[in-house]
């Protein structure tokens, strides 16, 4: 993963994007890219909304189908029906040939009130950011798009994610463009990412699923390691689209151990809760569980 990755905060699982949200997502691999995208369009046609797909420009379209509906031809009737809609840069500011922000921040708003109209619940697009090269569009102008669309996600049931090719953009556009986006995807499905607040508070991030109970054991390990002057250590598990048992039986039995601490915070979601609960959360003396309600 890249060096230049947004504070925990902004970090989530494409699993987590919700209504208003306009996150980045960069990949350097072929393979890899589809884990996102793929992911993204499943779950907006689950959720009724309508998705808009912009492609990386030099693909063939039989291979993006391919690449969407592979083991079966699960997105074909979404297609039918119009809920799922490949496109391109270039068709959607047509006429206009050259890119400026206001026509396509204008098509992309209107785009938005006719999925309302057909009665989808909202509109989520996935945007292959090689459209820039593709038209050829100023980097600079495309950079201040991305700044300065906060009326396509306030109060609107719109959502969307830029990914960019890191093999094409600057290091310092990608840099930029990161820091910009209120949100960051984790690249690929079955990750696991650690962030360390300034607080010495740890965020774990993605799917702490059986493969990943090493690191999330060293993780949490070095967590308390680092905290234990303050006594007290918060571990935010919101940001997990999935928690695997044996990860769950790892917290409770390190904050049982961690005699040098008054305290371990734990947030979570409410289904978390309930696999702690059930694992003997309540018998743990210095655990204390702090629920969080993800917005819907």
């Amino acid at each position: 993963m890249p060096s230049w990755e947004v504070p925990g905060d902004h970090l989530i699982p494409v699993q987590h994007m919700r209504p208003g949200d306009h996150a980045f997502v960069s990949y350097d691999d072929d393979e890899v890219r589809w884990e996102v995208v793929t992911a993204f369009v499943r779950l907006g046609l689950a959720r009724g909304e309508k998705v808009l797909l912009f492609p990386d420009p030099w693909l063939p379209e039989a291979e993006v189908l391919a690449r969407l509906d592979f083991t079966g031809r699960s997105t074909v009737t979404a297609r039918e029906r119009g809920q799922l809609v490949l496109s391109s840069m270039r068709g959607l500011i047509r006429p206009a040939s050259r890119f400026t922000p206001e026509r396509q921040l204008g098509r992309l708003s209107a785009e938005t009130a006719r999925a309302a109209g057909e009665g989808f619940t909202g509109l989520r697009a996935f945007i292959d950011m090689r459209w820039v090269p593709d038209l050829n569009a100023d980097v600079r102008m495309m950079m201040h798009r991305e700044t300065h669309a906060d009326v396509l996600f306030e109060g609107r049931p719109y959502s969307e994610v830029c990914a960019y090719d890191r093999r094409w953009f600057d290091r310092e556009v990608l840099y930029a463009m990161d820091r910009a986006h209120p949100r960051s995807l984790v690249e690929r499905l079955g990750t696991l990412r650690t962030v360390r607040g300034a607080d010495g508070s740890l965020c774990f991030v993605g799917e702490a699923d059986t493969g990943a109970r090493t690191d999330f054991t060293v993780a949490l390990e070095l967590a308390l390691s680092g905290s234990a002057g303050t006594r007290r250590l918060t571990v935010d598990l919101t940001r997990l689209h999935f928690l695997s048992v044996g990860c769950a039986t790892t917290l409770l039995a390190l904050t049982e151990r961690a005699a040098g601490h008054d305290v371990v915070e734990v947030r979570c979601v409410p289904p978390q809760a309930r696999t702690l609960h059930r694992l003997g959360a309540d018998t743990v003396s210095r655990l204390l569980m702090t629920e969080v309600v993800r917005p819907c």
